[in-house]
C-alpha cells in the first residue's frame, strides 16, 4: 500500500511538471509570435513624414511726400521747432516727417536745415529702413538722397525704442546753398520719404484651408424689402406708399418696437401710418438703413458739392436722414450722417451745421463743429450762417466761448516755450490788432474766460451773453478798421 501511494504521489507529481513545462513553452512560442507578427507590420506602416518650415524677414515698404510751400516764411521759427507732415501709415504704425527750417543742433546757429522721421504711433524697438529724399524741382533728377535701402548695413536696421524716436539728420543740407539750389523753387520744397519696416514670420505650408464669405445679410433682408414678401405693414409719405415688416422695424429702432409690439395680438394686423414730417426720399433712405445696415448713396454723396454747402446744410438728404436718426432712436445711423455731415465742414457751413447737430442731439458732429469755430472764429463770426446761430440758437453762443476758452487754455499751457503764446494770440489778437481807438476799444473788450465759464443759473447766462455782444463788437471794429489799414499785418488773416 504505501509502495502504491508513494507511486501515484510521484505520478502526479510528474504530470504537473510536466504541464508546467508546456505551458511556458506556449507561452514563449505565443509571445515570439506575436513580436514576429508586431515587426511584420511595422516594416509594412510608411515612415514619418518630414515637417518644414520657414522663416522669411523682410521689409513693409510705403512711401509719402511731404510739400512745403512758405519756406521764406518757415524761417527763424526757432532752432529745434519743426514742421510736421501729416501722419502716415506703414507696416502697422504712424510715421511722420520732421522738418527744421532753422536746424535741430543749437550749435549750428541755424546754418543748416534738418530733417528727420519719427515714429507716430505707440510701438517698442521698432526696426526699420528708411530714405529720405529731397527732390530736383528743375527736371534734372538730381535728388539729394540719403537711403538704407541700397546699401549694406553693418549693424543691420535702425531700432525705433519708443513713440516719439526719430531717424535723420541734424546737417541735411547747408542752408546757403539750399536757398540757392534747384530743390528750392517758387519757395517751395518737396521731400519724398520711403519707411520699409522689418518683420518676421514664419513660412509653413497649410494643408487645407476654408474660405468663409463675408455676411450678406444686409443684401438678404434688402431683397425682403425690394420684395415686399411677408410685409404687413404700410406706410403713406406724401402719397407714395413703402411696405415693411413690422419685426424687422421693431428689432433696429425701439420707437418702431414699442409701436409695433405693444399692440394687442390680432389688432391692427396690416394697418396703413401717415408720415407727415418726412418726405418720401428721406423715408426711402431710413428704410433702406435698417433693412441693409448702410446709407444709401444719395446719402453719401449728398454734401460733397463743396461751396454750395454751407447756406443749404439743412437741405441735404444726410441732414434730413440725420433728424430722422434722432426721431427713430437710431444712433449708429446717426454717426454715418456725422460722418457725411463733417467732410464739407467749412468757415461758411459750419454755423449751420452746429444748429443742425445741436436740433438733433448729434453730439460728435457737434463737437466738431465747436471745435472748427473755435480755430476760425474771426472768418466764422463774418460768414451769413453766424447771423442765423446768434438770432436761433443761443445756447450756442455760451457753449462756443466755453470752447474757445478751453482752446485758449490748451494752446497757452501746452505749446511749450514762446509757441503757445503766438497760437494763443491768434484768437484774441485778431481783435486788437486793428490799432488806434479801435484797439484800445477791442482790448478792453476782452473778456475774462472765468466770466465765461463761471457762475450758475441766469446769472451764468447773462454773463455769457454779454461776452458774446462784447466780442462781436470787437470784431465789427476790428474789421472796419483792417478795411482802412492796409499796412495791418492780420488784415489779410
Amino acid at each position: 500500500v504505501s509502495l502504491s501511494l508513494s507511486l501515484s504521489f510521484s505520478q502526479e507529481k510528474n504530470r504537473k511538471t510536466h504541464k508546467r513545462i508546456r505551458l511556458r513553452i506556449f507561452l514563449v512560442t505565443r509571445k515570439k509570435k506575436e513580436e514576429g507578427e508586431r515587426q511584420r507590420s511595422l516594416k509594412k506602416m510608411p515612415s514619418p513624414p518630414t515637417t518644414t518650415s520657414l522663416s522669411v524677414t523682410q521689409t513693409i515698404n510705403g512711401s509719402h511726400s511731404f510739400t512745403i510751400k512758405g519756406y521764406s516764411l518757415a524761417k527763424g521759427i526757432g532752432i529745434g521747432k519743426h514742421i510736421a507732415s501729416d501722419t502716415f501709415t506703414v507696416g502697422g504704425y504712424q510715421w511722420a516727417i520732421y522738418f527744421y527750417p532753422d536746424g535741430k543742433n543749437p550749435e549750428d546757429n541755424s546754418a543748416y536745415v534738418s530733417v528727420f522721421i519719427a515714429l507716430a504711433s505707440d510701438g517698442t524697438d521698432v526696426r526699420a529702413l528708411f530714405e529720405l529724399s529731397l527732390l530736383d524741382q528743375s527736371g534734372k533728377g538730381k535728388h539729394k538722397v540719403h537711403s538704407h535701402f541700397d546699401r549694406a548695413l553693418e549693424s543691420g536696421p535702425y531700432t525705433l525704442k519708443y513713440r516719439g524716436s526719430m531717424w535723420g539728420y541734424k546737417r541735411f543740407f547747408r542752408r546757403t546753398m539750399l536757398e540757392a539750389s534747384d530743390f528750392l523753387k517758387d519757395d517751395c520744397l518737396k521731400i519724398n520719404c520711403t519707411v520699409g519696416v522689418v518683420v518676421s514670420e514664419i513660412d509653413c505650408p497649410r494643408l487645407h484651408s476654408i474660405h468663409v464669405p463675408a455676411s450678406d445679410i444686409g443684401s438678404q433682408f434688402g431683397m425682403l424689402l425690394e420684395n415686399e414678401d411677408g410685409s404687413d405693414i404700410t406706410f403713406n409719405v406724401s402719397g407714395e406708399k413703402f411696405r415693411a415688416h413690422r419685426l424687422v422695424l421693431a428689432a433696429r429702432s425701439p420707437v418702431f418696437e414699442s409701436e409695433f409690439l405693444d399692440v394687442v395680438d390680432g389688432v391692427e394686423e396690416d394697418r396703413d401710418i401717415e408720415v407727415t414730417d418726412m418726405e418720401p426720399k428721406v423715408f426711402k433712405a431710413l428704410l433702406h438703413y435698417i433693412y441693409k445696415d448702410a446709407l444709401i448713396e444719395d446719402a453719401e454723396s449728398s454734401s460733397s458739392s463743396g461751396s454750395s454747402f454751407g447756406p443749404s446744410a439743412s437741405d441735404t438728404l444726410a441732414a434730413k436722414l440725420l433728424g430722422a436718426a434722432d426721431k427713430y432712436k437710431l444712433p449708429r445711423l446717426s454717426l454715418m450722417c456725422e460722418s457725411v455731415l463733417c467732410k464739407d465742414i467749412s468757415v461758411d457751413s459750419v454755423a449751420n451745421v452746429l444748429a443742425l447737430a445741436d436740433r438733433y442731439n448729434a453730439s460728435a458732429l457737434k463737437s466738431v463743429c465747436l471745435k472748427f469755430a473755435a480755430e476760425n472764429l474771426i472768418a466764422v463770426m463774418r460768414s451769413d450762417g453766424f447771423d442765423y446761430l446768434r438770432e436761433h440758437c443761443p445756447s450756442l453762443q455760451s457753449e462756443l466761448l466755453k470752447t474757445v476758452a478751453g482752446c485758449e487754455e490748451e494752446l497757452s499751457g501746452g505749446g511749450g516755450g514762446g509757441g503757445g503764446g503766438g497760437k494763443t494770440r491768434s484768437v484774441w489778437g485778431q481783435f486788437s490788432d486793428g490799432g488806434g481807438e479801435t484797439n484800445e476799444r477791442s482790448a478792453r473788450q476782452q473778456p475774462t474766460w472765468g466770466e465765461v465759464n463761471g457762475g450758475g443759473g441766469g446769472g451764468g447766462a447773462e454773463r455769457s451773453q454779454s461776452v458774446w455782444v462784447q466780442v462781436v463788437n470787437a470784431n465789427n471794429g476790428s474789421g472796419r478798421n483792417n478795411n482802412n489799414d492796409s499796412d495791418d499785418p492780420m488784415a489779410e488773416d
